[in-house]
């Protein structure tokens, strides 16, 4: 195929080794950032927080939360252009829906006098929140779909990137704490150019299961 979209992702790879010297837009950066406010989420709720490691100051407080585990991704803290945490709020309250239901008739989504009505879907937050009021796993699963659309963003604008489980989500939540304020972090992304010589993985053809062992049409 040759769509555009497909072009994109058959090019996107997992960067293993960034271009130090290369730096992503300020005019880029603001439309990756507005493609991930604009991010889908269940019932909108939008439960995270994206912080953005720019600053030589902030790429050295997350150099050193790996100091303790998973010391494989630390070459790209500060060789990439930016990591992203992406954080999500792992008690989320009818108050925080509130936001959302208020930010929708401001913009004109939701009328004024439906505001206690547009509150029914937030049955949907309660279904997966326990008895202590943790929704974590499901706050968690709409990140992932954030994620996602700025993995896609990237490679649209030809950006490299690596997403990274493999970060210390108790050591970020102990030296981010201000910016988190109760969020917490189990996924970042990294984001900049690989470097062409260094980055095996840019050279090794796209491997995926076969259309038809991970799709039924019914």
């Amino acid at each position: 195929m040759t769509h555009p979209i497909i072009k994109d992702l058959n090019q996107r790879h997992t960067a293993k080794k960034y271009d130090a010297s290369k730096r992503i837009s300020q005019s880029v950066l603001e439309i990756i950032y507005e493609a991930m406010r604009l991010s889908a989420s269940s019932i909108n709720s939008q439960p995270w927080k994206f912080i953005v490691i720019e600053s030589v100051e902030a790429k050295q407080r997350m150099h050193e939360t790996f100091a303790n585990k998973y010391q494989f991704n630390q070459p790209h803290i500060k060789a990439a252009s930016h990591i992203i945490l992406f954080a999500h709020n792992p008690s989320y309250t009818r108050n925080d829906y509130a936001n959302v239901v208020d930010k929708g008739i401001e913009d004109g989504r939701t009328k004024p006098q439906d505001r206690e009505q547009a509150f029914g879907g937030y049955a949907f937050a309660e279904l997966n929140t326990d008895a202590n009021g943790n929704n974590a796993a499901w706050t968690k699963s709409q990140t992932y779909l954030a994620l996602g659309n700025t993995m896609h963003v990237l490679a649209r604008l030809g950006i490299d990137s690596t997403p990274m489980e493999g970060v210390d989500s108790e050591l970020i939540g102990e030296i981010f704490k201000a910016e988190l304020d109760g969020f917490v972090c189990e996924v970042a992304l990294a984001a900049g150019y690989h470097h062409s010589e260094e980055d095996y993985n840019a050279a090794l053809p796209k491997s995926r299961l076969a259309m038809q062992d991970v799709l039924t049409v019914i």
